[in-house]
């Protein structure tokens, strides 16, 4: 059997629609359904419900749920260890939202390189969606993200709590940032919600962008505001190319490592033990910096 798929059969019941399957995979719908198609007729059962809301789970399909993420997970280990040259004694894949890494995970990266030359690290970026489906199907052993979904075969721990601050590039809007020149950054639907109920004047902006550091860049060159994590920008606002909008209040975003409960691989549990020693120096960094500004 085609082990795309088993990925494809995962896709479905991750997103519980052929058509968001087939969008998040970049196929046709109808690709995806001659997949599944192809697949109970090999199975000889059916394992979706189809409706106009989805597609649903048969008793039979919940039955080969746990066949099909183990054997993706099977073939991504035996990926991972085959592929390992023969220099290196393992491999451990991380990904991670791309505001987690700025600060946080390159930084952790560059001293596990250090610590540990024998292993091949593989870093990726994404987002929730697909971090979370990586780890389902073992292509990721270690994910870094704000919005993780609940798995059964999958341990959540909370990393680092970000405080989101509003900064601006125009010092003369410390005190009321204009809302046209107001760059949103999607930091998903918690933080839009307290921005709405906060500060609702913001809540239309002109430009949204996905990733932070382009929101980051777009303020700084041609003036304007955002909400951004004050790990982030304290250095910035140090040399005085942003200020802090100190009329406005400040959200929590709260980071987590998503790992599998039962990891095969041996590396994952050190390596989520070192990610965390460098979120608590991340911490502390951060609070000693605050000390010192208030001096």
């Amino acid at each position: 059997m085609d082990i795309e798929f088993a990925r494809t059969f995962l896709k479905v019941v991750d997103t519980g629609s052929f058509v968001r399957a087939a969008k998040t995979l970049h196929i046709t719908q109808a690709a995806v359904s001659r997949r599944i198609s192809t697949l109970e007729s090999y199975l000889g059962c059916d394992l979706f419900i189809r409706n106009k809301a989805g597609a649903s789970l048969t008793p039979a399909g919940k039955r080969f749920l746990r066949h099909a993420a183990s054997m993706v997970q099977t073939l991504e280990r035996a990926r991972h260890e085959v592929g390992v040259a023969r220099s290196f004694t393992g491999a451990l894949t991380i990904g991670g939202r791309f505001g987690l890494w700025d600060g946080l995970l390159l930084p952790w990266l560059n001293a596990m390189s250090e610590k540990f030359p024998d292993v091949q690290l593989r870093a990726q970026i994404g987002f929730e969606e697909d971090l979370m489906m990586d780890l389902v199907d073992g292509s990721l052993d270690i994910g870094v993200m704000y919005t993780p979904q609940s798995r059964p075969s999958l341990q959540v721990e909370p990393l680092i709590n970000e405080e989101l601050i509003l900064v601006t590039s125009d010092p003369t809007e410390i005190q009321k940032p204009n809302p046209d020149r107001y760059v949103h950054v999607d930091w998903g639907p918690e933080f839009l919600l307290q921005l709405v109920g906060n500060l609702p004047e913001l809540s239309s902006p002109r430009v949204i962008v996905g990733i932070s550091w382009m929101g980051l860049k777009h303020i700084l060159t041609t003036h304007g505001s955002g909400f951004f994590p004050h790990r982030l920008v304290q250095t910035l606002i140090q040399q005085k190319r942003l200020f802090k909008v100190e009329t406005a209040p400040s959200f929590e975003l709260p980071a987590y490592v998503v790992y599998p409960s039962r990891p095969e691989n041996p590396l994952t549990l050190p390596m989520v033990d070192t990610l965390h020693q460098a979120s608590a120096s991340v911490t502390a960094a951060l609070v000693t910096n605050n000390v010192l500004d208030e001096q």
